[in-house]
């Protein structure tokens, strides 16, 4: 038998989205946050945001959309690993792209979640993500979205990281 394939693959495909926009709106945090699919979907639309899809041979286990240019380049807008596929390392593998995608282009990450989301506050936590601060009624009346930093330097370097 041959060894699941795992891949991590850029996607523009509509229908990629429409996958992922499903794939979001019948698993939390956005079944608490009462966002039906077509409020999924409308994530996929805008500037400056790059899709990557997370496969499992040809299955979508997951996907990251990253908003990489503004003051905040090196976003992580949206993460979501498909229910059947959680706690397996996939959303780990995904923030492992994801910074090194980033810190390629930009010395900060951010991400926000939901307060109530304890399992990825304890993942972002552990692997390096530091609180920022809290977005009162930011995504959705009556909840919480707490905003994450990891950093590899200041946005300017100071004259000595210069010289070096």
């Amino acid at each position: 038998m041959k060894p699941d394939a795992l891949n991590i693959l850029q996607t523009i495909n509509v229908n990629d989205f429409a996958v992922c926009a499903k794939m979001m709106a019948i698993t939390d945090p956005w079944i608490t946050l009462d966002l039906n699919y077509s409020q999924c979907l409308n994530a996929f639309e805008g500037q400056c945001k790059e899709i990557y899809l997370l496969k499992l041979n040809e299955e979508i286990a997951g996907f990251v959309i990253l908003q990489m240019c503004g003051t905040f380049k090196g976003y992580i807008q949206t993460l979501c690993i498909s229910e059947t596929h959680r706690g397996k390392g996939f959303g780990t593998k995904l923030l492992n792209f994801c910074e090194e995608k980033v810190f390629n282009v930009s010395p900060n990450i951010f991400i926000c979640v939901s307060s109530f989301n304890v399992r990825a506050i304890k993942l972002y936590h552990q692997i390096g993500f530091k609180t920022i601060g809290n977005l009162d009624n930011f995504v959705k009346e009556g909840f919480t979205e707490i905003l994450l930093r990891k950093t590899i330097a200041p946005m300017v370097p100071s004259e000595k990281q210069v010289k070096n």
